[in-house]
Parts: C-alpha cells; sequence; structure tokens
C-alpha cells in the first residue's frame, strides 16, 4: 500500500487493525511465531469480510516472560508492549479514525488493555479484541488445530504431546512463581495429540464472524 492509498482506505472505513502477537515457544510442534501468525490470518479474514478495514503490519513481539525457560521466546516485556501499542495508535490516529488491537497473546492482556486505555482517554477511538476459544490454554488442542488448518506444513505433527491439562485457575499461582516451565516441561497447557484441521477452520470461522460483528457495529 502507497501512502495515496493508505489515505483512500482510511476515507472509506476509518478502521485500521494491528495484529498482535508474540514470538515465544508452542511446544515441540509449533512454530515461535504462533501467537502472530493467527493474528494476521484473522485479521486478513476480517479485511476480506469487512470492505474497508486495513490490517497494519503485525507487532510480533510482546510480553512473554512466563515463557522465558524455554529456547526462541523473545520477550519485550508488559510496559515495553504497552508503549509501542500507545505510540502507534498515536501515529496510526493521523491517518485512521479508528484503531483495532487484534490481539492472539494471552500474556499481552494487560499491556493491549493499558494501551486502548490511554489511547482512549487521549480522546482516540482504540478497542481491543481477543478471541474467546473454548478449549485449552498453550500450544494444545485449540493452537494447533488452527494452526493445522492454517499452515499444515508448519506443524511437526509427530510431536505433538499431552501437556498440563489442568485449568489455567488451577495453575496459575505456579505459573506466576515459576513461569510455564513449572507446570509443563514440554511448554503445552492442554492436549495437542487431538488436533484437527477441520476443528482449527471451525474456529477461524467463528473468531471471524465475531470479529466483523464487532466492527461493523462500531464502523
Amino acid at each position: 500500500m502507497t501512502s495515496p492509498q493508505a489515505s483512500a482506505s482510511a476515507s472509506a472505513s476509518g478502521v485500521l487493525v494491528l495484529p498482535v502477537g508474540a514470538t515465544e515457544q508452542h511446544g515441540p510442534h509449533l512454530p515461535l511465531t504462533t501467537d502472530t501468525d493467527i493474528a494476521v490470518a484473522l485479521g486478513q479474514r476480517l479485511a476480506a469480510a469487512v470492505p474497508g478495514v486495513v490490517v497494519a503490519p503485525p507487532l510480533a513481539y510482546g510480553s512473554s516472560g512466563e515463557h522465558q525457560d524455554f529456547p526462541g521466546t523473545l520477550s519485550i516485556g508488559g510496559p515495553a508492549t504497552e508503549e509501542v501499542l500507545v505510540e502507534l495508535g498515536r501515529s496510526a490516529s493521523g491517518t485512521w479514525s479508528r484503531l483495532l488491537l487484534l490481539c492472539c497473546h494471552g500474556g499481552n492482556v494487560a499491556a493491549v488493555g493499558g494501551a486502548v486505555r490511554r489511547l482512549r482517554e487521549e480522546g482516540r477511538d482504540a478497542r481491543a479484541w481477543f478471541p474467546r476459544w473454548d478449549g485449552d490454554a498453550h500450544a494444545g488442542h485449540v493452537e494447533t488445530s488452527i494452526m493445522m488448518a492454517l499452515a499444515p506444513e508448519r506443524v511437526e505433527r509427530a510431536r505433538a504431546e499431552v501437556g498440563d491439562r489442568r485449568p489455567l485457575a488451577a495453575i496459575a499461582t505456579d505459573l506466576r512463581r515459576g513461569g510455564v516451565a513449572a507446570v509443563s516441561p514440554n511448554g503445552i497447557l492442554g492436549d495437542a495429540t487431538t488436533a484437527d484441521a477441520d476443528a482449527g477452520r471451525v474456529l477461524l470461522a467463528e473468531a471471524t464472524a465475531d470479529l466483523a460483528t464487532v466492527v461493523r457495529e462500531w464502523a
């Protein structure tokens, strides 16, 4: 997109979607970019469903300290993530009237929420959206199914394992104290062995429909 094209798109709907992801371990079978990949895919599906929506390049780093014991994790922490999003929001408002932070990493919740609050206090029309997946929390059935639907060649299915399947509420204290490694040596919170591409396609369709409804009502 060129600068004039950006100007034209802004007058069409005024909605810029910023995919917010992370670069962190997702078990022995999924790529480090899983959260970012899913956020980008949802943004692209939203743009196809709602004319005029523009999807920005993703923020591929976030608050992933809970995964730091696993090789490959690249975290910038919560405060830095929030500050980056605030600055991006301020800059984006020079072209687009609305900013949607489409976040697919749970560790970014506080940072994204803080950024939206600060941007709105400044009079900018910013919102956040997080997927409401029904199922396990990290690198298990849900995320593995989605990645199998999006990019099956990037899923090492033979290495999919069962991780800690307890509800998050039951492991929250240990997670806060020692990170994911304290409860799941393989980095999985759930069961990746049950993953299925068809289930992933259903999850993506449901999330896209929810996103489209949010944006249509907003715009």
